[in-house]
């Protein structure tokens, strides 16, 4: 490979090339921005499908694995959040800390 220097640095960019690398990451952010509304915010999706509003209807907390590898939700989250025996919950689990030796 050889490489050619017509007298421009060869780390610039074209400008061509720097706004379209601009408007694309301008694109991004505002699609982030919105992704994080439509979440925080509950509106509606674009078929008009609630959501769920995902930030203000979760709870944290930590609880015990029991037997069988139930875990129970306490009884504030479960009022908070208006969850009821059968209803159907998503669950994102984190181990913090292990009571047994390896």
């Amino acid at each position: 490979m050889t490489e050619e220097n017509d007298g421009r640095d060869a780390t610039m960019w074209p400008p061509t090339m720097m706004k379209n690398f601009q408007q694309a990451s301008e694109q991004a952010v505002e699609q982030q921005q919105e992704f994080l509304q439509g979440l925080l915010g509950g509106g509606t999706s674009g078929v008009g499908v609630p959501q769920l509003g995902a930030m203000s209807q979760m709870a944290t907390f930590k609880t015990r694995v029991q037997s069988g590898g139930r875990v129970s939700i306490p009884d504030a989250e479960r009022e908070a959040l208006d969850i009821e025996e059968g209803d159907i919950v998503q669950t994102v689990v984190i181990p913090v800390k292990r009571n047994r030796e390896d």
